[in-house]
C-alpha cells in the first residue's frame, strides 16, 4: 500500500525551471530519507539529490548550485526545484524513500530542449 506519486515533469527550454513534487503514502514519511534519482536511456540511474530525515542534503556534482531538494513532512512531500536546466538534465526522474526498506515512484519525464 506504499505509494510515491510524482508530478511536475515536462518539456522546458534550456535555462528554464521545473519543480518536481513527490507525495508519499503508506509510510511514516518523516522517518525516511528521501531522494531524487534520474535515468536517461542507455545510462546508469544516478542519484541526483537526497535529503535525510534530519534535513541534511546532498547533491550530485553536476546539479550543485542549480537544484534544491526540500521536504515538507506535514504534507508527506519531497520537492526538487530545478533551475538553469540543461539538455543533459533530460531523464526520467524517480522519487525514492529509504530507511531499512526502500520504495520508488513511477517516474516523471523531464525533457530539456530547444
Amino acid at each position: 500500500q506504499v505509494q510515491l506519486v510524482e508530478s511536475g515533469g515536462g518539456l522546458v527550454q534550456p535555462g528554464g525551471s521545473l519543480r518536481l513534487s513527490c507525495t508519499a503514502s503508506g509510510i511514516t514519511f518523516a522517518m525516511y530519507a528521501m531522494g531524487w534519482y534520474r535515468q536517461a536511456p542507455g545510462k546508469q540511474r544516478e542519484v541526483v539529490a537526497v535529503i535525510g530525515s534530519g534535513g541534511s542534503r546532498s547533491y550530485v556534482v553536476s546539479v550543485k548550485g542549480r537544484f534544491t531538494i526540500s521536504r515538507d513532512n506535514a504534507k508527506n512531500t519531497v520537492y526538487l526545484q530545478m533551475n538553469s536546466l540543461k539538455p543533459e538534465d533530460t531523464a526520467v526522474y524517480y522519487c525514492n524513500a529509504a530507511r531499512q526498506d526502500s520504495y520508488w515512484g513511477q517516474g516523471t519525464q523531464v525533457t530539456v530542449s530547444s
